[in-house]
């Protein structure tokens, strides 16, 4: 059993919490996942992770309750305990393995939309303690949906808050954040990494590669069973099948077929559109076999 140890309201509908979970704390980088198991009969939740503490043996995971599975999760108090808390899962951020010498060379910009300020956050925080500067670009569409900002403040550089109504901050999207640094501000950025909704992620690939930044993004969105088993996190880059859970899930932002995975995933929510999908895809449909998730 995993020990809810800290519960926070961050926004509408969006909690925080501190999981007991020495294992994983001890192991876990930036960049991975967990999956979260309430009871015996409960579903698999991917959740990226936050934050975590070695020495307290703890772990941050941050969710939106919008399913019926997270609204239950979001009645959990502190002391209440999950079944299962599975990880480190994923791949760890590239960064971590960069060479010192040339990520200090490098101007990076995190962009988090949303949610997705969660698995931003120990990104950027991991840099700070390795003595680099970055900046971060945070949006959402409106004020009431900003997360993170003050922790975010600690370890980057600079924390720009775009909100889509202006409620907030910078008045427009994060491209339109983007664009006003790079081309207002003067602003130069060797690399970017974008994590949020597919959209923002799709739009922010697009506007980077006009800019000739290469860039980085988080499929996790379209995570379901965290192993590859279930295929639905399947998608294409750079023209070869991936799975998020298994090979990401961060991939090059410029070879990710946004658009295949967006309609993909509509098709994915019923057991007709998953048939269609095994049926087409065949052997690549999942990687591996197992009776998770909706493929049998």
């Amino acid at each position: 059993m995993f020990t809810i140890r800290k519960k926070e309201l961050l926004a509408n509908n969006i909690y925080l919490m501190d999981i007991e979970a020495p294992r994983v704390a001890k192991s876990c980088h930036p960049g991975q996942f967990v999956i979260v198991k309430m009871d015996e009969k409960g579903e698999r939740i991917p959740l990226t992770i936050c934050d975590y503490d070695r020495e307290a043996g703890t772990v941050a995971i941050v969710f939106q309750a919008v399913g019926e599975s997270t609204k239950r999760m979001a009645d959990y108090e502190v002391g209440d305990t999950f079944r299962d808390f599975s990880g480190p899962l994923g791949c760890k951020s590239e960064l971590i393995d960069e060479d010192p010498e040339e990520l200090k060379k490098k101007s990076i910009l995190f962009v988090a939309g949303g949610v997705g300020t969660a698995p931003v956050y120990p990104q950027v925080k991991w840099m700070h303690e390795q003595g680099y500067n970055v900046d971060c670009i945070i949006g959402a569409r409106n004020k009431d949906l900003i997360i993170l900002e003050e922790e975010m403040k600690k370890v980057a550089r600079n924390v720009y808050v775009a909100t889509d109504d202006g409620s907030y901050g910078f008045k427009g999207n994060v491209n339109d954040k983007i664009k006003d640094l790079v081309n207002n501000e003067g602003k130069h950025y060797d690399h970017v990494i974008a994590i949020g909704p597919i959209i923002m992620m799709k739009f922010v690939s697009i506007l980077t590669k006009e800019l000739g930044i290469p860039t980085t993004v988080s499929m996790n969105p379209i995570m379901v069973d965290g192993t590859g088993m279930c295929g639905a996190c399947r998608l294409t880059v750079g023209g070869e099948v991936k799975f998020a859970c298994v090979d990401g899930p961060e991939f090059d932002g410029h070879l990710v077929d946004f658009d295949e995975s967006m309609k993909r995933q509509q098709m994915y929510k019923t057991q007709e559109g998953r048939e269609i999908l095994k049926e087409k895809e065949g052997a690549t449909h999942k990687n591996g076999g197992c009776g998770c998730g909706g493929n049998d």
